[in-house]
């Protein structure tokens, strides 16, 4: 039987070696990697969720510059921090990003919590992204589950894994001292080895101990639908999230859109019901400021 990932004695394992050493010649340079800034790494991984990495680099480094402290992001008008979201979608996390800066200046003196209670009760923080500030910012000893984290573990253990089952052994995998490391071993391995269509075993270095992959890789795929795994997105085009985004985007151009061209500039001109609907969830997210004339805002 193969020695379990998650089922081992203090220090690291062979198997637990073995990722460590593949990582250290194959790390990814990126440039949130080169800080311990919580906030740093704090706007990395929400610029970072659901974005791909080669469109986030440029993006951050231009943020972190503009707004270096929770104290500088709260103090900026929302609405710049929505235009410096630009390129990134999901701007729904712009906004959280700035009231959670607030509420760090508010509550904590500016300086984000360093205990994940504190991390997961300010505004817009899950279990994955406050996790990964205490590992990447803290060097904390925790398990790091994404997407990506989560297709190796659920893979490693040939089966699906629950949400409670998937942090437990993340958790349990890391090697005591070794948190930043080992959690971006993890993610790398999954990001580039262990991918979700097209996995390379032959260059895994943990191959030897996946049950997957030991069992010949049978279908269905352990990771379809194990906790942390993304189920994919409906499609884009011509939904209301294309119509959300072309607002806001106008909104970043134009500063003010009148209330008899909201339908143009979402897209459906013939269909004001349509894009009456979209504006209420942009002010319900706080995106969006509308006026008694119907006029659109940046808040």
């Amino acid at each position: 039987m193969r020695p379990d990932l998650t089922s081992t004695p203090p220090g690291p394992a062979p198997q637990q070696a073995a990722l460590l050493d593949w990582s250290e010649r194959t790390r990814r340079d990126l440039p949130w990697r080169r800080t311990r800034d919580p906030w740093s790494v704090l706007v990395s991984e929400l610029m970072l969720q659901q974005t791909q990495v080669a469109r986030v680099v440029s993006k951050y480094l231009a943020f972190v510059e503009a707004y270096p402290t929770p104290s500088a992001c709260a103090a900026a008008p929302v609405g710049d921090i929505v235009t410096a979201w630009a390129g990134l979608g999901y701007n729904r996390r712009a906004v959280n990003l700035h009231r959670c800066a607030g509420r760090v200046v508010e509550q904590h003196g500016g300086r984000l919590p360093d205990r994940l209670e504190g991390l997961l009760a300010l505004p817009g923080i899950g279990p994955y992204t406050a996790r990964a500030v205490l590992a990447f910012a803290g060097e904390g000893d925790v398990g790091v589950v994404d997407t990506n984290a989560g297709r190796v573990l659920a893979r490693l253990a040939g089966r699906s894994l629950t949400r409670v089952e998937a942090q437990v052994r993340a958790d349990s995998a890391v090697p005591a001292g070794l948190g930043w490391a080992w959690n971006q071993a993890v993610l790398d391995l999954g990001a580039t080895v262990c991918t979700s269509r097209s996995p390379t075993c032959g260059a895994c270095p943990l191959a030897p101990w996946c049950s997957w992959h030991e069992a010949g890789r049978p279908e269905p795929d352990p990771a379809r639908g194990s906790a942390g795994t993304s189920t994919g997105q409906s499609r884009f085009e011509g939904s209301d999230r294309q119509g959300r985004g072309r607002l806001v985007d106008g909104l970043r151009d134009q500063g003010t859109i009148e209330a008899a061209r909201l339908a143009a500039v979402a897209g459906w001109p013939d269909d004001p019901i349509r894009t009456a609907t979209v504006v209420a969830t942009l002010v319900r997210d706080g995106l969006a400021v509308e006026h008694g004339d119907g006029s659109l805002t940046l808040p």
